[in-house]
């Protein structure tokens, strides 16, 4: 059982479910405003790099809002690679590596969506599917 009382495994109770919508809405922008424009321009553009930074700081923070329980029993979404993320991009800003940031965006993000999609139960349009 999780915090809320439901059985390992069951859909999330609804604080959750909006903490994981919201990572999907984040997740949906990063694709339209900084993946969709390609990764030169990511790297030639500062605002394009600061919509991610501010993007990536709301998906880990949603992370920090999860059940450290519901955290344990998903454990193929790479819940603490987000948080550290959000903690590089608060309080490491002078020193990103954005090739790593890119990375992340286009290698890792991906697959954590689709495991939140999972989880949720839904069947979208795969993240980044361009």
């Amino acid at each position: 059982m999780n915090v809320s009382g439901a059985p390992t495994g069951s859909h999330p109770d609804n604080r959750t479910e909006r903490i994981l919508t919201d990572m999907l809405t984040f997740a949906d922008e990063i694709d339209a405003y900084v993946i969709s424009l390609g990764e030169q321009n990511f790297h030639d553009h500062r605002q394009t790099q600061l919509v991610a930074e501010a993007l990536l700081h709301r998906i880990g923070e949603a992370v920090s809002r999860l059940d450290a329980d519901f955290i344990a029993i998903n454990p193929e979404v790479e819940w603490l690679k987000m948080k550290r993320m959000r903690n590089v991009v608060a309080h490491e800003y002078g020193f990103i590596d954005y090739r790593i940031v890119w990375r992340a965006l286009t290698d890792a993000l991906p697959r954590d969506v689709a495991e939140i999609r999972r989880i949720l139960g839904r069947r979208e349009e795969p993240f980044n599917s361009s």
